[in-house]
């Protein structure tokens, strides 16, 4: 099934369009704590919503995990819920991901949509058909490919974000300025993060959706093109199940903030390797750095960095996969590194 994307202008009205394609005996929706306090409310109103049942986990990817999704289960199950009912997954990323997975699992699958309301899910997450849970301490182990009926991208959400969720999501949207065109990856560079123009941010939004909807209709089940926008996540996701592994020393990382930080790693790999112009490595690097900060690691994490990689799901034991680029939209997929050329890439993100 393709999936409709919509760039709302009156968000009532699209989801009550979007319910009305939807099969709907009842209606549920699902929230984590944070935007069932700062999200819920701008949307509880709509008429088509007023039986609604409203379901709400823990927020943070932390509880991305079979707790919360039993939880989700049990409440549809407990609400009545039907083959023919319908989940709306009112949220960022990990609600959208659990919310999805619950949907497609639940009666042997029910209809969702998706109405994301952080940055990062708006261009990431709730794009292109990944649904899934985090399980023995790694990112995204369980999961299924399965499109959302609709997804509904409303920026009128994004002002209810603190600095650290506007700034993820910028990261993964920097990825696709750089798998995109100089055009768009100059544009992003000049954004103010710290005085953001949501006016702006929303033809960001509008074009950086339009990437990735682009390379998932063109490869909807990642065996080649679609491999492309894995650009920064082969470390970035060793860098979030790092931090996540390590929480009790320090907080962990937001999905956006690694892969921002995987960026300066593989396009310092991009440049040694690939071709990628040293200038504009330099531009994104510094660009991330003044904005993103770093990640406190040392020479010993090494080895536990490249483990995660090695259990990455594009990974095996014998090799670690990266996208790479030669240039600015010139993306080159299935390249290998050798664990001397990982730790120089780490030497690198440490030092600068």
């Amino acid at each position: 099934m393709e999936q409709r994307v919509v760039i709302a202008k009156n968000l009532q009205t699209e989801i009550a369009t979007a319910i009305s394609e939807c099969e709907h005996d009842r209606i549920f929706v699902l929230t984590d704590e944070t935007t069932a306090e700062k999200c819920w409310p701008i949307i509880y109103n709509c008429y088509c919503l007023k039986n609604a049942h409203l379901i709400t986990i823990p927020a943070t990817d932390t509880h991305k995990n079979l707790e919360s999704l039993a939880h989700v289960w049990q409440e549809l199950q407990v609400g009545g819920a039907t083959r023919h009912s319908c989940l709306l997954n009112l949220g960022g990323g990990m609600v959208t991901d659990l919310g999805g997975f619950a949907a497609s699992t639940f009666k042997r699958g029910i209809d969702f949509i998706n109405i994301p309301t952080t940055l990062l899910a708006m261009v990431d997450a709730s794009v292109g058909g990944k649904t899934g849970i985090n399980f023995g301490g790694l990112k995204n182990e369980i999961g299924a490919f399965n499109n959302a009926n609709c997804v509904i991208l409303a920026t009128k959400f994004l002002p209810t974000l603190d600095q650290q969720n506007l700034r993820s999501g910028f990261g993964e949207m920097l990825k696709h300025g750089l798998i995109s065109d100089d055009h768009h990856w100059a544009e992003l560079l000049r954004f103010d993060l710290d005085n953001p123009d949501f006016e702006h941010l929303q033809k960001l939004v509008s074009r950086s959706v339009k990437v990735k909807e682009r390379i998932v209709l063109l490869d909807p089940k990642e065996r080649g093109l679609r491999k492309s926008l894995n650009l920064g996540h082969t470390f970035g996701h060793a860098f979030e199940s790092f931090s996540l592994a390590n929480a009790d020393k320090a907080t962990p990382i937001l999905h956006g903030y690694a892969v921002a930080y995987g960026l300066i790693c593989e396009l310092y790999m991009s440049a040694i390797k690939t071709g990628f112009p040293t200038e504009q490595m330099h531009q994104t690097v510094k660009f991330i750095r003044d904005n993103y900060g770093t990640l406190d690691i040392s020479c010993d994490d090494y080895p536990q960095l490249i483990e995660l990689m090695h259990h990455d799901k594009k990974n095996n034991a014998d090799e670690i996969n990266f996208t790479l680029l030669g240039g600015v939209g010139d993306v080159r997929i299935n390249q290998t590194l050798s664990e001397d050329e990982i730790k120089e890439a780490l030497d690198f993100f440490r030092e600068g």
